[in-house]
């Protein structure tokens, strides 16, 4: 059985009081080497968690293992150990995507001759080298998104998490983009989590899919067992979240 990047058991998380579970005993559970593609509806959890797993927010019940490091009582380790894109765009405060992600790489401990390569892989394998010097106020929303990715892949950590990483892309820069992502699992090892509404990208690139809704799991499984079930995935995810 192929190691855990992430063990998240029972999370419970409110906002407020006795309102709304956001989490309402999720499990998520993503292998090293592989990518698990979490589906869901706005306000199913997914960020929620996100921010739970790198010490954002603190679970009220459950537990969290990045890694094997326990998340709750080590949070700090366990941010060393996760490469997270957040579902807004990171502000790049004038800086251009080159400049950015050699940054991110420094501080993720890469050195500069490593940071240096993989950045230009990077920006290669996403043809962003026309904008890749330009000043972030010059970027249309699909390259700074891309460019978010890029911060989180540079030097990548054992679980990677990307919330919604397609949104604004354009379709060719979309196929490029998931095999950077399947590579990060297939050939680097890390778990991958990807917080998604695309339901086709999810059923040729992920090797699991996770259903939640209303803060728990619906479903999970690969994508094959889920579209054996219902018919395809989109049938699966239209019938469980319509059903929650």
């Amino acid at each position: 059985m192929p190691q855990l990047a992430l063990s998240a058991q029972g999370l419970v998380k409110r906002y407020r009081g006795n309102g709304p579970k956001a989490n309402a005993g999720l499990t998520v559970e993503v292998p090293a080497g592989q990518v698990v593609a979490m589906l869901g509806p706005n306000g199913a959890g997914k960020t929620t968690l996100a921010n739970q797993v790198v010490g954002l927010l603190k679970p009220d019940a459950g537990t969290i293992e990045v890694d094997g490091v326990d998340a709750v009582a080590h949070p700090a380790q366990a941010r060393r150990l996760t490469s997270l894109q957040p579902q807004g765009n990171v502000p790049l405060r004038g800086l251009s995507p080159r400049s950015a992600i050699a940054l991110a790489g420094g501080m993720r401990g890469g050195s500069k001759a490593a940071v240096r390569r993989r950045s230009e892989e990077l920006i290669s394998a996403l043809n962003l080298e026309p904008w890749a010097a330009r000043r972030a106020d010059q970027l249309s929303g699909g390259v700074a998104r891309l460019t978010s990715f890029c911060l989180a892949a540079v030097v990548p950590g054992r679980l990677v998490i990307l919330d919604e990483p397609t949104n604004d892309v354009d379709p060719a820069r979309r196929q490029a983009l998931w095999r950077l992502i399947t590579d990060l699992a297939h050939q680097a090892g890390a778990g991958v989590l990807v917080a998604t509404h695309n339901l086709a990208e999810a059923e040729t690139a992920a090797d699991q899919v996770i259903v939640v809704g209303q803060g728990k799991v619906l479903a999970s499984g690969t994508p094959a067992e889920l579209a054996k079930v219902h018919g395809s995935l989109a049938n699966a995810y239209l019938s469980l979240v319509g059903a929650a």
